[in-house]
């Protein structure tokens, strides 16, 4: 049947949850089921690995209604949910406004095995399209990071959840005399740098547990949620190092390349856009002061690194 779903069921019965977890389960599906719509609704909003909602029409103390609703706001949110609405009373105005409520499909309960699983199987082929829709949207196509949009949405959650920590860190990230390279080698030999660059950042990313982003032309940015300024600007610092290594193919042969880093780290009472500047001040403040270095801002005081 193709890949395996993560199916939240949502009943005040818990026979009939038991029921429909046999039906799924069996077929690799992971479920997980509520009785309490309050609860189901943080669970979904909270596990973006969801990808299927069935809930029952009566529901407390959320509606089943007012879920189906709750949920496609989730779904409108760059991530794919299936919603399928069960009711024992299976009439039209039930199935209309179940729908108008913002579901995918509506199921009679108990529902039967087969009408079921040819629902999740439309729910599948959906769900697939919808993630490979949001991917390529969200994704720069030379190099395969997070795009400028995709990458400040990320960031409003990373400070919505490590913000009132305190732990946070941004590093902005530019190639020094790019232009150079494009007219000296041709696009082709600057698009290889480019490339090359967003592969380093990607593994970087991946070590930190953060999440990187081509912002720009030769411009990228590196999230690190759940670190501090001190730590951000270590890493930066192996990966203004990791770049000063990286050769790509020349007209005449290999070329290399340099970048200046800045750091900003987040403090009491920051905003998104604070955070983004004080990084991109360090930045500029790291060419002003001869490139190939790093430069981290704690409030409005500035640290300069080379290698």
């Amino acid at each position: 049947m193709g890949r395996h779903m993560h199916i939240v069921v949502v009943d005040s019965s818990r026979v009939v949850l038991k029921m429909v977890a046999g039906l799924l389960e069996p077929r690799g599906h992971r479920v997980d089921t509520f009785t309490d719509s309050r609860e189901a609704l943080a669970f979904v909003t909270d596990t973006a690995s969801v990808d299927a909602l069935i809930t029952s029409l009566e529901t407390r103390p959320i509606g089943g209604f007012e879920l189906c609703w709750s949920a496609r706001l989730l779904a409108e949110d760059r991530r794919p949910l299936y919603i399928i609405a069960m009711s024992s009373t299976d009439n039209a105005r039930n199935l209309s406004e179940a729908l108008d409520s913002g579901a995918d499909d509506f199921l009679s309960k108990p529902p039967v095995a087969e009408e079921l699983n040819a629902r999740l199987r439309a729910a599948q082929r959906l769900t697939t399209l919808q993630r490979e829709l949001i991917r390529l949207a969200e994704t720069d196509s030379l190099t395969g990071l997070l795009n400028r949009g995709a990458f400040m949405h990320r960031l409003g959650d990373a400070a919505r959840r490590f913000g009132p920590q305190n732990k946070l860190a941004l590093v902005s990230l530019d190639l020094d005399f790019f232009k150079k390279i494009n007219d000296g080698q041709g696009h082709a030999v600057g698009d290889a740098a480019i490339r090359a660059t967003g592969e380093v950042l990607a593994e970087v990313a991946r070590e930190h547990k953060g999440f990187a982003g081509r912002v720009g032309g030769e411009e990228f940015s590196l999230a690190l949620p759940g670190m501090r300024g001190m730590e951000a600007s270590d890493v930066a610092s192996s990966l203004r190092g990791k770049i000063s290594e990286i050769r790509v193919r020349g007209r005449s042969g290999p070329v290399k390349f340099t970048a200046s880093l800045g750091v900003g780290e987040w403090s009491d009472g920051e905003t998104v856009e604070g955070l983004l500047k004080r990084a991109d001040l360090a930045l500029y403040d790291a060419k002003a002061n001869g490139r190939d270095r790093v430069m981290t801002a704690f409030s409005d005081v500035y640290v300069s690194r080379v290698g």
